[in-house]
């Protein structure tokens, strides 16, 4: 039938009604700005920590450091430990609050978790663009912080939870398409304020942040909490009401797949207590894998050192500021455009293909952007980069963001937000997340060292990163397009490596293994 998956389940077929109406594309949108105040604060971190005015204001002893040293070392610039440790402030209050989403989610629903980010994330904002004291930027940061948490927590789950199975993958890369809308737009707004006069306009560019928060927080209001996230919480019938509204048919039509959600609801109750069951009884052995080792591998792409330390990186290289500055921005646009490749073929050609052709894709632009600098610079980091050179160096960053923008960029959120069962789902999300943050904090803290130290060297580290997390990827993956989220389960049981590890709980397993114990009592 037109629009609808069909899913080999316990020897028999089922199909789903498939179409994406307008409504659920609506609800996914404004869900998916969670993914902008992220992108956001990445592009607005970079500036902020190498602008003078905000330097001078609550950093004094760093910015007369910075005036006084003469710096013959390219590899070696901006290498502060405390103005990376403000930076990663944020990412670290992330981790904290991802651990308090799961028991909001599961108490008050995706809907009004998103809601709760915003107003934590609006709050944060306002209070970093009006900061004269440490402190109070200090506090801001640490909201903006819980913002990013929540949300990144409760979006991707909603998004992955209201989409149609065939077509979860287009609608949860909209979460990833807004982490690249929010950087680009902080590099937009950083070119644009750094031309104020009397050097305030970094106050414009932090208050601004409470626009996309605006947006979640006024949005959240007018959408509906995902079917699973009302039946888990007992509103059966406005689960029902709601699945139907979504699906855009009557509700006879959505009968097989209530059903379905609702037997996976009844068995999630079941479980006592998740954490337990995630962590320590062996149950879910590859989705917690996966919960763990694909945000901490997404880190280890370099990605982050690229997008958050852009200006630093060109300025490096011999750009000027100005144009250090623009060359962001092209490689926001870039990382923009690129996520709609994701956007249109994740549900066609596959997560697995991605993941393969981009990671090989980000290989070959690290290992070539390493040499470019190295040939330059050398061991030593002295001398003048010439034009050509520097032509060269971003338009392999380019070609490297474009890789991540369509592989483990959405991907990286995708993979983690559709294999959990729903038993779990909430508390491995939190782990996602806290894995995420947790690394990217650790990756901007040590990056300026590694640099200094690693020198050129440092592309090639990400570089076999790189490398080994795509044969990883090759290896232990299963595809997951278009499959139900109750029905993945069953694609790691089928899976050559993951079936060993695989304990199937449900009542088809049970009834099967007790026939085939009775069977081998009676021979």
């Amino acid at each position: 039938m037109p629009g609808a998956v069909i899913v080999h389940h316990h020897n028999r077929y089922k199909t789903y009604p498939g179409d994406v109406t307008g409504f659920v594309f609506y609800s996914c949108l404004v869900a998916s700005v969670g993914g902008c105040i992220f992108g956001y604060d990445i592009g607005m971190a970079a500036s902020l920590t190498s602008t003078e005015s905000f330097l001078l204001l609550f950093f004094p002893d760093i910015y007369q450091q910075q005036k006084d040293q003469v710096i013959t070392n390219q590899y070696c610039k901006f290498d502060s430990q405390e103005l990376s440790l403000f930076g990663s402030s944020l990412f670290l209050s992330a981790a904290t609050a991802s651990l308090f989403a799961s028991p909001m989610a599961r108490a008050f629903g995706r809907k009004w978790t998103l809601f709760y980010a915003a107003v934590a994330y609006i709050t944060g904002a306002c209070m970093g663009g009006i900061a004269t004291t440490f402190a109070v930027l200090i506090t801001g940061r640490l909201l903006l912080g819980v913002g990013v948490g929540l949300c990144i927590h409760a979006s991707p789950l909603y998004l992955s939870e209201m989409a149609p199975a065939q077509q979860r993958g287009m609608l949860n890369i909209l979460f990833q398409l807004m982490i690249t809308i929010g950087i680009l737009s902080a590099s937009l707004t950083n070119y644009w304020t750094s031309r104020f006069l009397g050097g305030w306009g970094w106050r414009v560019g932090l208050a601004m942040g409470a626009v996309p928060g605006s947006v979640i927080a006024l949005g959240s209001l007018a959408i509906p909490d995902t079917p699973i996230s009302l039946l888990s919480r007992g509103e059966t019938e406005l689960a029902r009401a709601t699945l139907s509204q979504i699906r855009g048919i009557g509700p006879d039509d959505v009968r097989q797949e209530f059903d379905d959600l609702a037997a996976a609801c009844e068995e999630s109750k079941a479980v006592a207590n998740p954490w337990w069951e995630l962590l320590f009884t062996g149950k879910y052995k590859p989705q917690l894998t996966f919960a763990l080792g694909v945000p901490f591998f997404q880190q280890l792409t370099g990605i982050n050192v690229i997008m958050f330390y852009a200006p630093v990186l060109f300025k490096t290289v011999g750009f000027r500021n100005d144009a250090s500055l623009m060359s962001s921005v092209i490689t926001g646009l870039v990382n923009v455009f690129s996520t709609f490749v994701a956007v249109v073929t994740a549900d066609k050609v596959g997560r697995r293909a991605l993941f393969l052709q981009g990671g090989t894709q980000m290989i070959i632009s690290q290992i070539l952007v390493g040499t470019f600098i190295g040939l330059q610079f050398g061991l030593s980091g002295t001398g003048a980069i010439s034009e050509q050179y520097a032509m060269c160096i971003v338009l392999f960053v380019c070609v490297y963001v474009a890789g991540f923008a369509w592989s483990w960029g959405p991907m990286g959120w995708l993979i983690p937000s559709e294999v959990y069962p729903l038993a779990v789902r909430s508390q491995a999300q939190s782990i996602t997340v806290a894995v995420n943050m947790c690394f990217t904090a650790f990756i901007g803290q040590v990056f300026l060292t590694l640099l200094c130290h690693l020198r050129f060297g440092l592309f090639y580290f990400f570089g076999a990163w790189l490398l080994l997390m795509t044969i990883l990827i090759a290896v232990l993956l299963p595809e997951t397009k278009c499959v139900p989220l109750e029905e993945v389960s069953h694609v790691f049981r089928k899976h050559w490596f993951w079936r060993k590890y695989v304990i199937d709980t449900s009542a088809d397993a049970r009834g099967a293994e007790m026939r085939k114990r009775i069977a081998l009592e009676m021979s």
